[in-house]
């Protein structure tokens, strides 16, 4: 899946390739912790 990292007001949001919202995180080791779960 792709998906676009952006930091916005001191976290991270993470969007799909259609730009719809997925998650929000602290911070971008959360963000990809939370990509790689749900990819297994």
């Amino acid at each position: 899946m792709q998906v676009r990292i952006c930091y916005v007001r001191g976290h991270v949001e993470v969007y799909d390739q259609f730009g719809a919202f997925l998650f929000s995180a602290d911070n971008l080791g959360e963000a990809l912790a939370e990509l790689e779960e749900d990819a297994a």
